[in-house]
């Protein structure tokens, strides 16, 4: 789920209450990783815990808990196959919350800091809420490049506590995509409902839509190429321009910076062998120019309808996101 707190206080707002369900744990197999999140508000729900009969069980447990209209929280293991019927084989720990108009302050810091950046917080689960306060790195004990919103979950026998500690606004790899034309296009649009943030390059303001999905941000340039000094380390770099000389500027300053995670460019074998000569005539070291992915997407792809090269781009993208 893209953004937790900012979610909570708008429904705090309009309705006075709303759950917050999140997988704190799990053992073996099961349809989704620690930290998925669900909320459930009066009129509906956003997010997934996995579906299916886990996911319809615990919406009506949320539902049920809603309709009490007080703070609470609890904590279920859910064993997937002897529970619920389910093939997975796994277990899973989740929390449900009932959030309730008086702690909205409460909601807004968190929602705040959320809109600000990662951070952590630690919190103290009783059987009314989970109290959460926020944690400056080293006051943890874990950092917080470690995958995963929910990041420990520790039983406290003594006083009957547990304390949980998790991670929230962590921000999603980025993809760096030049070029709006068909392709792009279909590319942007398969990437947005993934766990990307897009930012689309072209100097053609009229090639892109008047309407976009929420981590889809523009830049319209007459130097594309530079504008990659601006990218964080890791970024994935796919390029797809009108121009074969823009193609090759981009992907050279792409491939010369060394700090991507991927460096994509449309086009055949033959475009390929075209370019790595040109990127070794003007000086570039053989593994770095031999670092170029092209073609690009799942080999197996046959069709090159833009939708179809769309989808193989974005599997091969997620296959190389961190497990």
């Amino acid at each position: 789920m893209r953004q937790v707190w900012p979610k909570v206080a708008g429904l705090l707002e309009a309705h006075g209450i709303c759950a917050l369900v999140t997988v704190v744990a799990v053992r073996g197999s099961a349809p989704r990783e620690t930290g998925a999140r669900m909320i459930v508000g009066p009129d509906g729900f956003s997010g997934t815990i996995g579906g299916g009969e886990l996911e319809w069980r615990v919406l009506g447990a949320a539902r049920r808990a809603l309709g009490e209209g007080a703070s609470s929280a609890a904590l279920k293991r859910y064993s997937l196959g002897p529970d619920l019927g389910q093939c997975c084989g796994g277990s899973v720990d989740v929390l449900s919350e009932v959030l309730v108009a008086g702690q909205l302050d409460a909601v807004r810091a968190l929602a705040a800091r959320e809109a600000a950046g990662p951070f952590l917080t630690r919190g103290r689960l009783d059987r009314c809420a989970v109290e959460r306060r926020p944690v400056e790195n080293g006051d943890h004990g874990i950092g917080t490049s470690e995958p995963g919103a929910a990041l420990r979950l520790d039983g406290r026998p003594s006083d009957g506590l547990i304390e949980i500690i998790e991670q929230f606004g962590a921000r999603p790899p980025e993809v760096w995509l030049f070029g709006a034309g068909h392709v792009g296009r279909a590319l942007m649009l398969a990437l947005a409902p993934l766990p990307f943030a897009v930012i689309w390059i072209d100097e053609r303001r009229e090639a892109f839509p008047s309407v976009l999905p929420g981590r889809v941000r523009t830049i319209e340039t007459r130097n594309s190429p530079a504008e990659l000094d601006a990218a964080p380390s890791h970024a994935a770099v796919v390029v797809m321009t009108h121009s074969h000389p823009l193609d090759l500027a981009i992907v050279h300053a792409a491939l010369a910076a060394a700090r991507f995670s991927y460096v994509g460019l449309i086009g055949s074998e033959s475009k390929r062998a075209r370019f790595l000569q040109r990127l070794r005539s003007a000086g570039l070291p053989d593994d770095l120019a031999d670092a170029l992915v092209c073609p690009i997407g799942l080999p197996r792809i046959g069709s090159k309808a833009p939708a179809a090269i769309a989808a193989g781009v974005a599997a091969q993208l997620l296959e190389r996101l961190p497990a």
